[in-house]
C-alpha cells in the first residue's frame, strides 16, 4: 500500500465524493469514477483484504495490524467521501432529475464517453477474445438499459438482495447500481429512506451491500489479474452500452403511479433533440446540453491526464497476462 500525505487523503476524499455523486444517478457508475481516477485496483484489493485473516486479527484484538491489513485509512477516507456525497447530494440530484433532466444527462453523457475512451486506452493487447469481450459488454449494458422496471416487495429480504445486486454493479465501470435499483423498483425507495434516515431500511440494505461487495470483489480482482485486457475490454463495453440510458432526449411511452400517487416514467425511448421538442413541447436546450457534455468529457480527460502525470507507475500494480 502506498504512503499518502494529508493532501493525498483530501484528494482521495474528493474522489469518494465523485463516486457517491455518480452512484446516486441512475445510469452512471461510481466504478467509472474509481477507474478513471486511478484508485480502482487498490479499491478492489482493499475490499478483498476483508477476509479470514482480517477476522483472525479482529478476534485477537490486533487492531493496528487489522487496520493495516485492510488498508483502513484508504477505505475510511474513500467511504467517508462517498457517504458525505450521498447524504448531501441526494436531494440535489433528485431536484435536477425532476427539473433539469436534459442538462444533467448531457453532462453525464460526455463524462461516460470520455470514460470509455480513457478506460479503453488501458487495454494492453488486442485479440479476437478481447474484441468479443468488448462487444459482449456493450450488449449486456444495452440490454440492462432497455429492461423494463417491475413492481417488487418492500420486505427486508428483498432489500438485502437489492443491496447485494446494486453494490456489485456500482463497482463495475459502466454498469449503474442505481439503475439496477430502478429496475428492481427500489431506487426512490432507498433514496427516500436515506433522506428520511430510516435506520432499519438503511441497515438491511447496507448489510446486503457488504455481503455483495465482499463476494464479488474477489471475482473481479481475479479477472483483472488473470485476464487484464479481456476484463478491461468488457468494462469498456459496459460504458459504451450504458450510453443508451444517459442519452439526454427521451420520449416517455409508459408511466406508472408510485406509492405516493406521483406519475413516473416507466418505458422511454431516445429521440433526436428536434423530435424531443415537437413530441414533448419542451425546450431541448441543445446549445447548453452540448456545452455540458463537453464539460463532462473534459473533466474526465483532464482528471486522467493529471492522474497519469502524478502517478505514472500505478497501473503496473496489476499483473498483465
Amino acid at each position: 500500500m502506498q504512503k499518502r500525505t494529508t493532501s493525498d487523503y483530501l484528494l482521495l476524499f474528493s474522489k469518494g465524493v465523485g463516486m457517491g455523486a455518480a452512484d446516486v444517478v441512475p445510469g452512471v457508475s461510481g466504478g467509472t469514477i474509481a477507474f478513471i481516477t486511478g484508485i480502482y485496483e487498490e479499491l478492489l484489493a482493499s475490499i478483498r483484504s476483508v477476509n479470514g485473516e482480517a477476522l483472525k486479527l479482529l478476534l485477537a484484538f490486533r487492531i493496528k495490524a487489522l487496520w493495516q491489513h485492510v488498508n483502513g485509512t484508504f477505505l475510511l477516507t474513500l467511504l467517508s467521501g462517498i457517504g458525505f456525497s450521498v447524504l448531501s447530494l441526494s436531494r440535489v440530484i433528485l431536484f435536477l432529475l425532476a427539473n433539469y433532466p436534459v442538462l444533467l444527462w448531457s453532462f453525464f453523457f460526455g463524462l461516460i464517453v470520455a470514460s470509455a475512451v480513457v478506460v479503453g486506452k488501458k487495454i494492453t493487447g488486442w485479440s479476437p477474445a478481447v474484441l468479443l469481450s468488448g462487444v459482449a459488454g456493450a450488449a449486456i449494458a444495452y440490454f440492462v438499459t432497455v429492461a423494463t422496471p417491475t413492481q417488487t416487495p418492500e420486505a427486508y429480504w428483498f432489500l438485502f438482495l437489492s443491496g447485494a445486486i446494486a453494490i456489485c454493479a456500482m463497482i463495475l465501470p459502466g454498469i449503474s447500481g442505481s439503475f439496477l435499483l430502478v429496475l428492481l423498483a427500489k431506487y426512490e425507495f432507498i433514496l427516500n429512506a436515506v433522506k428520511d434516515l430510516k435506520i432499519g431500511v438503511i441497515a438491511v440494505f447496507g448489510m446486503g451491500c457488504v455481503v455483495g461487495i465482499l463476494s464479488f470483489s474477489h471475482v473481479l480482482n481475479w479477472a483483472l489479474k488473470k485476464y487484464h485486457s479481456i476484463t478491461v475490454a468488457l468494462l469498456t463495453g459496459f460504458m459504451v452500452g450504458s450510453l443508451n440510458k444517459v442519452w439526454p432526449w427521451k420520449q416517455t411511452l409508459k408511466t406508472y403511479t408510485d406509492r405516493h400517487g406521483e406519475v413516473k416514467p416507466l418505458v422511454q425511448q431516445n429521440v433526436l433533440p428536434a423530435d424531443f421538442e415537437s413530441l414533448t413541447n419542451q425546450d431541448a436546450y441543445l446549445g447548453m446540453a452540448l456545452v455540458l457534455a463537453a464539460v463532462g468529457f473534459l473533466v474526465v480527460y483532464a482528471t486522467d491526464y493529471f492522474i497519469s502525470e502524478e502517478v505514472p507507475a500505478e497501473p503496473e500494480t496489476a499483473p498483465v497476462v
